[in-house]
This record gives structure tokens, C-alpha cells and sequence, in this order.
């Protein structure tokens, strides 16, 4: 059931950055999708693919204040894509599928997290809706033009977040006891379960799916839904910054800078090391093993950052629920 999860060997390390990856690997004529590839891990992400020859194609709420970012990057565009609306995300692929241009890597990275409850105008729950199911109804949409490539990557940033929470199936939207936290680990298991079922439906399309734990990365806009009081006082509990707010970066614990998070981002995306392999969960540059010990919903700063999967997250019965529930939800 779970025999995907073990390690490959890739050769790399925890400390492995995005470039260490990529190097003597061309990309030259491939075409990358990156959501919120203009921050953060994305930003390294579409740099380090863009070094290796690809074209990247960044969706942004807002492309004037993220083009900016993106100043002196080779074949770079940025297209608007809000994740929270439907109309959004049909346009983005529309103009996509229009260019004629096959898909070679789509990055789901874009995701909030915590915060108060907030709902999107059909009622849903905003941390699922933007960081799964936004994402699933822009992959849907690709899906023509992931075909046309002839071998495409799927890649689902997840969080090992996940372990808090598996798809609560009663109650998804968190129409009862609201609670931020596990709001977000629900959302990262469903990047984790796509992942899982997209492989098994779109293999034999050439085309992969993989869900990618990168690390904790102080200065992320991951928590930009939170205060930074409360971003402050969550990173002193994961032991992510010392007494004056300086990141403490130790990859072998997954304190990562920005390059070596996004180093399983682009593993994910281009390596051959990947080559027949899909709907699995990686960290560290490498295949993670599958953690069967008990989990707990408390939270838990060591298990969280430091995290294999888990099995509810890859669970192929679950990943077909979810599949099921997710386009029921898009039709609603």
C-alpha cells in the first residue's frame, strides 16, 4: 500500500540548495507554471529553474507588485491568478491553454496559513480552498497542456503539517469549532493525497505527481493570514529563531534558508532521479520514509518540522475521496 515511500539514495543532503539540484541539468525549452513564484520559496524556485533554461510562467493576485521580484530573471512572466476565485483560475488556464505552449512543471507553492476563519464566496473554508482546492481546479484546468508535453511534473508544496490532520470528511469547511491550525494541516494532507491519486490517474499520461515537504524558511509569507506577533511566538516555539529574532538555520533539523527549501521543490520538478517514480512525499531531496507511529492533533513544533509522512496522507482510498469530493465541490 505504502511501498513508494523509501528513500531512493539521491546522493544529495538536507543542506542541498535549489542550484546543487539542478546542477548540469538543462532545462532549455521546458515551460514552468509557479504559483506565488514571485516570494519566498517560489522566488527561489522560479530562479533556480530559470538558471537551468526553463520558461516561467509566475501566477500572482496582483502581477504589477510582483513583477518587481522577478527583475533580472531570464523568461519570466507573470500572469494574474487568484486562487480564491473560480473565474480566476478558468482564466488563468484559458490564457495558458491559448499560448499553445506545452506544461513541462506546474508548482502548486502558492498557501496561507492560520489566522481566523475566513470563507471564499461559495462558503469555504479559505486555507482549504486556496492552498488544495484552488490548486486542484488550476491542475484540472493544465491538464491539456501537461498531456502535450509529453512527461510533466506535478509538484504540491505540503507542510509535514499534515500530520496534525487528515481530511475531515464530516465536516471539511470547519462549519463547527473552528480551529486555524488544523484548518492548515487538513489543507496539507489534501496537497499530499492529490498528489497520490493524480499519479494513479495520470501516469500513463507521462505525467507525475509529487508532494514536497521543504522545511521551515523564516521569511516566508506563508503566515501572512497571522499577526507577526503571533508568527513571532509560533517561530520561537518551533526553535526556528534565537533571542533577537535571527533565523537558526540547521537543515539536518529542517531549519532551511530559502535555496535549501527550495532544493525539494525543484528535485521534485527536474530531477531524473525521479524518472518512473510519482505520488510520493519527499523531503530533503530524497523520498521520505513513511512514519507509522502514532500521531497526535496537539501541537507538536519537533514533529511537525521534522517530518516524514504519515499514512493517512497517502492513503489511496482517501486520495480517491478526495479526488471525488474536490470535483464535486468545484461543481457546487
Amino acid at each position: 500500500m505504502h511501498q513508494k515511500q523509501h528513500p531512493i539514495g539521491s546522493g544529495f543532503t538536507a543542506a542541498s540548495t535549489a542550484d546543487d539540484v539542478l546542477k548540469g541539468i538543462d532545462l532549455s525549452g521546458k515551460n514552468a507554471v509557479v504559483t506565488a513564484g514571485h516570494v519566498g520559496l517560489g522566488l527561489e524556485a522560479t530562479r533556480a529553474l530559470s538558471k537551468a533554461g526553463a520558461s516561467v510562467t509566475v501566477g500572482s493576485r496582483d502581477p504589477d507588485r510582483a513583477a518587481p521580484a522577478l527583475d533580472g530573471i531570464e523568461r519570466v512572466e507573470v500572469d494574474r491568478l487568484d486562487l480564491l476565485d473560480p473565474a480566476s483560475i478558468d482564466a488563468f488556464t484559458d490564457r495558458h491553454l491559448g499560448s499553445g505552449r506545452p506544461l513541462h512543471i506546474l508548482i502548486n507553492g502558492a498557501g496561507i496559513m492560520g489566522g481566523p476563519l475566513v470563507r471564499d464566496a461559495r462558503g469555504y473554508e479559505s486555507q482549504f480552498a486556496t492552498n488544495h482546492l484552488g490548486h486542484f481546479q488550476l491542475t484540472l484546468g493544465l491538464l491539456p497542456a501537461l498531456r502535450s508535453a509529453h512527461g510533466a511534473r506535478v509538484v504540491n508544496v505540503t507542510s509535514g503539517g499534515h500530520r496534525l490532520s487528515g481530511i475531515r470528511w464530516d465536516d471539511p469547511q470547519f462549519t463547527t469549532g473552528y480551529d486555524g491550525m488544523l484548518a492548515y494541516a487538513q489543507s496539507k494532507t489534501a496537497n499530499v493525497l492529490f498528489a497520490v491519486e493524480l499519479d494513479r490517474r495520470w501516469a500513463d499520461d507521462g505525467i507525475h505527481g509529487y508532494a514536497v515537504h521543504p522545511g521551515i524558511v523564516v521569511g516566508t509569507n506563508l503566515g501572512n493570514s497571522v499577526s507577526p506577533e503571533e508568527v513571532q511566538a509560533m517561530q520561537q516555539a518551533m526553535g526556528l529563531v534565537d533571542a533577537s529574532g535571527r533565523p537558526i538555520i540547521d537543515p539536518d533539523r529542517d531549519r532551511k534558508t530559502p535555496q535549501q527549501g527550495a532544493g525539494t521543490i525543484v528535485f521534485a520538478a527536474a530531477s531524473p532521479l525521479l524518472a518512473g517514480i510519482g505520488g510520493v512525499y519527499l523531503r530533503n531531496n530524497d523520498v521520505s520514509e513513511l512514519d507509522e507511529a502514532p500521531t497526535s492533533s496537539a501541537f507538536d513544533a519537533d514533529a511537525i518540522v521534522s517530518a516524514d509522512v504519515v499514512p493517512h496522507a497517502v492513503d489511496p482510498d482517501s486520495a480517491r475521496r478526495l479526488w471525488e469530493l474536490s470535483e464535486q465541490l468545484l461543481k457546487a
